[in-house]
């Protein structure tokens, strides 16, 4: 195999690139950084902005597949910034599939895109997009993965996987926010009984995007759908916030707040932050304290019966997995 992974600068998609590197297969890499990690012999990396057609082209020379990661994240900030990032980035994509003869292209998109501001619960790839989208990254998202399968051809193999909360050692997102609350006190937990949440391990998160590249090829049954991965494991979001502190050392948290009042909080803070145009991200808003309050678990049928997809890292394993390596930073995933 001769990859491009894009976003390889980013959690997932530098865990998919050492991946693919450990296997033995030819990978190259487009982030907008330079990154130690990556610096891996026979593995080359171009830096560069999705946006850039170029640029894309330029990286995927020589490929026969794309990973295509990158995206912009987040609940706030300009649409045309996540406009260019996640549909002209994937415009990008799809056109260097074309210019470079490229035949599969495995797409990272979002359960976000069906998210309604209600439960999800066990559900599958037939829910319907978002008729309520909250945020610029959904309806971008969105876009970039209609785009992604209306492509799907006899010249173009296309797929697009949706992994739902990652988590794991190196985590730059999730972990580190909830850390970072534990230590200064402004942690709570939603009073939200009830309500579970699947959340997916990194190292299974990365065998999902290999064995789609495995299974993918024109007219085969994934080609040109799109899947849900978890964990097959569904918690309430106190359980795994609160086995993540174990994990890091802290003390488990216990303070609740109720969902209503965390949705007035964010549309007060959104308020705020729109009025005197502060760029960075707030700490609440509504987006979030919905999703807090949603149950969020998906059937991961489609993806064990296309795919070959069954999660290998348990809760319990990926838990010890992550204190190992809170403990000695050098320390990669499985």
């Amino acid at each position: 195999m001769k990859a491009l992974v894009t976003g390889a600068g980013g959690f997932l998609g530098g865990a998919i690139a050492r991946a693919l590197w450990r296997r033995g297969d030819t990978v190259h890499t487009l982030q907008r950084g330079r990154y130690e990690r990556l610096q891996q012999p026979g593995m080359i990396n171009f830096q560069g902005d999705i946006a850039i057609a170029e640029r894309v082209s330029q990286a995927a020379e020589g490929c026969d597949i794309i990973f295509h990661v990158a995206a912009r994240a987040g609940v706030w900030g300009d649409y045309q910034d996540y406009y260019r990032s996640n549909v002209q980035g994937t415009e990008n994509v799809l056109r260097a599939c074309r210019q470079q003869q490229i035949g599969r292209l495995i797409y990272t998109s979002s359960p976000s895109v069906v998210f309604d501001g209600t439960d999800d619960e066990g559900v599958d790839e037939s829910a319907p997009y978002s008729h309520h989208m909250m945020t610029h990254y959904q309806r971008t998202k969105a876009e970039a993965e209609r785009l992604v399968l209306a492509a799907n051809s006899t010249a173009l193999a296309t797929v697009a996987l949706r992994p739902h909360l990652l988590w794991g050692p190196g985590d730059t997102q999730l972990l580190p926010r909830i850390i970072k609350r534990a230590r200064t006190g402004r942690l709570r937990l939603v009073n939200a009984p009830g309500k579970l949440m699947d959340a997916v391990y990194i190292d299974n998160a990365v065998d999902a995007h290999v064995l789609a590249a495995e299974a993918l090829a024109c007219g085969a049954a994934c080609a040109g759908k799109t899947y849900f991965i978890g964990n097959g494991e569904p918690v309430a979001m106190a359980s795994l916030i609160n086995a993540m502190l174990q994990a890091a050392g802290l003390d488990p948290v216990t303070k609740t707040i109720n969902p209503r009042l965390l949705y007035g909080i964010g549309a007060v803070t959104e308020g705020f932050y729109a009025l005197f145009r502060i760029q960075q991200e707030p700490f609440m808003t509504r987006f979030i304290a919905r999703q807090l309050a949603c149950s969020h678990w998906y059937d991961l049928g489609a993806a064990a019966r296309d795919l070959g997809y069954t999660p290998r890292v348990s809760m319990a394993r990926g838990m010890a997995a992550l204190a190992a390596a809170l403990a000695d930073p050098q320390r990669e995933s499985a």
